[in-house]
């Protein structure tokens, strides 16, 4: 994978989400207690937890309101949260994936269709796209933990598959069943990363320009914006040219 444009793309995104902290508070906080409410309400017990714990971290999410949305899952109050997965099509033939956690399918469904329906996407069957990623562990460190050689090493020592490295940061690929392994193995070398998940890989990259590439993210920001979207996958590659003139 070309990991520069996707890097950019990324950063182009994040940028948005930032404007939206208090959503993104709300997705991070129903992760967690949902992942709290699959296992033990402990972190260190539970790796799905930890991951979600970490993230909320990344992104300065205050102490308190970690603590609240653990200890929501033992509640009486607790929402029954369902995990969905759509698949679809964007401008230009990117393929996408959307990840939801809600407690409205309808709501959801009817939310995420409109959001494909009105930027230039379709909404396809569950399988319509998935066959083209793979599913693996993701870690994320930024710039700062240290250049491309040193977290190549410290990947490899680690036991990851692959590592992309950029002026924005570094992503770490490994199986679902060494994620937390590695990420663990991590820690010690290069401190705790942003975040340990779950992703998509996809296994081609379709290149998008100019209209087509307004388009997508207008559609991707559209999905992201969704209380119940947690996250959006795709296999877009924006050259760096196209997101400064969107940025």
């Amino acid at each position: 994978m070309a990991g520069h444009s996707k890097f950019k793309n990324i950063m182009y995104r994040k940028g948005a989400q930032d404007k939206k902290r208090s959503a993104l508070f709300s997705k991070l906080s129903r992760e967690i207690t949902v992942a709290a409410k699959a296992g033990l309400p402990d972190p260190d017990a539970n790796a799905r937890l930890r991951a979600a714990v970490i993230a909320a971290r990344a992104q300065s999410m205050p102490k308190d309101n970690i603590q609240r949305a653990i200890d929501k899952a033992s509640g009486s109050d607790a929402e029954n949260y369902e995990e969905i997965r759509y698949e679809g099509f964007g401008p230009g033939g990117v393929a996408l994936i959307v990840e939801a956690l809600t407690d409205n399918r309808n709501r959801t469904a009817t939310n995420v269709r409109t959001a494909f329906s009105k930027n230039g996407g379709n909404l396809g069957a569950s399988g319509s796209v998935s066959h083209g990623f793979e599913r693996m562990g993701l870690i994320e460190y930024p710039a700062g933990a240290g250049d491309a050689d040193k977290l190549l090493e410290a990947a490899i020592e680690a036991g990851a598959d692959d590592v992309e490295s950029d002026e924005d940061g570094h992503r770490i690929w490994t199986s679902i069943e060494n994620l937390h392994e590695v990420a663990r193995a991590l820690e010690p070398m290069l401190g705790e990363g942003e975040g340990a998940k779950l992703a998509w890989k996809p296994q081609t990259e379709v290149e998008v320009h100019g209209d087509d590439a307004q388009q997508l993210l207008k559609l991707m920001d559209a999905l992201e914006e969704d209380d119940d979207v947690q996250t959006v996958w795709g296999n877009e590659k924006i050259p760096d040219e196209e997101l400064e003139k969107l940025a």
